[in-house]
């Protein structure tokens, strides 16, 4: 009770002070970005300026476009591009996940391994991975399974065991699995290691550790990257078109060698991928949000945006928020 009557006199002499009450009744105003609206509005004339010229441009040849859009080799070239990037993503991300586990692990001859592996697969271009596999007649004619260093069971014509399809799957795979492995090894060394020291003294399995507490953990540190990953593997797949892979680039070259309709026929394929990326971004997006929920921030609406910034152009229909004493 005493604390409250000494504290009486200092607030009422505060709010005597003329300077202390014209602070404690300021307004506050929202900062005014005129930089963004510039910048905004530059980028929008630009934007329509570039539809203007895709319209009105008579060699972009949009009515062929529409005819060999819904094609029927360009449905099948779409297919197998759809599914050389989905197997090639689980089989790649599962090796890459054995191959971080194996980097992190404390056997050396394990972790020497994996550094090699990914170190090797990554200085060489993916093309010439695939021309490698396409062309592993050349090196080994026959593969074979038996004994190491002793007879042979089972016996196969490596010319006729890697079609063009199998090897362009074996050579993504690889090439996946190294850049996943460092995607998953970043992932697991975000997590704190009291976590896992946690769990240890809990007497859990390193096996569950990892599935239960330290990959959930990582996710979010995983997903934007592999989402990444995804995305480029899925246009990395035209390269399979150099050694007659009829994915989605392929059956538009087969097409415009025929009919000389070059750009029409790569804007067909540009417009698939396009399609087939901003699903997959999507995708992302929401997997992002699922991994990340507790830590984001409630996103800024729109009109709330515009509202804020009003009085850079002038004071009618801002809002303010007033704060009295």
């Amino acid at each position: 009770m005493t604390a409250d009557l000494s504290a009486a006199p200092q607030c009422a002499s505060l709010s005597s002070e003329p300077h202390d009450a014209e602070l404690l009744s300021a307004k506050l105003v929202t900062a005014r970005k005129p930089g963004q609206w510039v910048s905004s509005a530059v980028v929008l004339v630009l934007a329509a300026m570039l539809v203007h010229t895709l319209i009105t441009n008579p060699r972009f040849q949009w009515d062929v476009v529409g005819h060999y859009f819904l094609h029927g080799s360009i449905l099948r070239g779409l297919g197998l591009t759809l599914w050389l990037t989905a197997a090639v993503m689980v089989c790649g991300f599962t090796l890459g996940i054995v191959l971080a586990v194996m980097r992190l692990s404390s056997n050396p001859i394990l972790s020497t391994l994996s550094a090699g592996y990914v170190w090797l697969i990554r200085s060489i271009p993916p093309l010439v991975q695939l021309l490698f596999w396409y062309e592993l007649a050349s090196l080994y004619p026959q593969l074979s399974l038996g004994i190491p260093f002793g007879p042979e069971f089972v016996t196969a014509d490596t010319a006729h065991l890697f079609s063009g399809v199998l090897a362009a799957f074996v050579a993504l795979t690889i090439d996946v699995a190294a850049f996943a492995a460092e995607i998953v090894r970043g992932g697991i060394l975000s997590v704190d290691r009291g976590q896992t020291e946690a769990a240890e003294a809990l007497g859990l399995s390193r096996y569950r550790i990892f599935r239960r507490i330290i990959l959930p953990q990582a996710m979010p540190a995983i997903v934007p990257a592999s989402g990444n990953l995804l995305i480029g593997l899925l246009k990395a797949t035209s390269i399979v078109s150099v050694i007659a892979v009829q994915d989605l680039l392929y059956s538009t070259q087969l097409i415009y060698q025929q009919n000389y309709l070059i750009l029409p026929l790569l804007l067909v394929a540009t417009i698939w991928y396009v399609i087939v990326t901003s699903v997959l971004s999507i995708g992302q997006y929401f997997v992002e949000r699922h991994y990340s929920r507790g830590n984001r921030r409630p996103p800024q609406r729109f009109w709330t945006t515009v509202r804020e910034n009003l009085p850079l152009f002038g004071r009618i229909g801002s809002r303010r928020i007033v704060v009295t004493a």
